[in-house]
């Protein structure tokens, strides 16, 4: 590989790490080809970009830039990137699911957002909740309230009403 396609392979790599909001890297020595290939489409699905890189370039990628820096102590062996810009657990919950049923692929470590997490706490992370997940329990959390409130003052309504149908009936009587 000649000093051109390096440099187009960092400005690539550096592409990646800046459009991505985590970034974890995953060791993938003891992982076949048809298992690879296997993880790259669940990846794909959960809309992680995974790709394999020489360590020497990737760390070259991170000292251009400003963010990630703990991973370049994790450069060494075989090493898989997984890119992600969205959906920021899901790397680690593809991970897990492939290490439980098989004992192979392992994290090494991530970035999600800002936060470093090392590799042995990927039984966290990939237990952690997506962000639609989180939304979607925040959005419940402020509605049920409100449709509390709404349930009170319906009870108090009907309660009043009984109370003055009592009263009539008394009076009737």
């Amino acid at each position: 590989m000649d000093i051109k396609e390096k440099e187009e392979i960092v400005s690539q790599i550096k592409e990646l790490i800046d459009d991505s909001n985590a970034c974890y890297l995953v060791e993938y020595s003891k992982v076949d080809v048809a298992d690879i290939n296997n993880i790259r489409k669940e990846f794909r699905k959960e809309g992680v970009t995974y790709k394999v890189f020489k360590n020497t370039l990737f760390k070259k990628a991170l000292e251009q830039g400003n963010k990630y820096e703990k991973l370049g102590d994790l450069l060494f062996g075989m090493t898989g990137f997984a890119f992600v810009k969205d959906n920021t657990t899901a790397p680690a919950k593809i991970i897990k699911k492939y290490f439980d049923t098989t004992g192979k692929l392992g994290l090494k470590g991530c970035y999600i957002e800002n936060q470093f997490f090392e590799g042995k706490q990927l039984d966290a992370l990939s237990t952690l909740p997506t962000k639609a997940e989180i939304v979607s329990g925040i959005i419940g959390s402020i509605s049920s309230p409100a449709s509390g409130i709404v349930g009170a003052i319906s009870a108090v309504m009907r309660d009043l009403v009984s109370v003055v149908e009592a009263i009539e009936k008394q009076k009737a009587a």
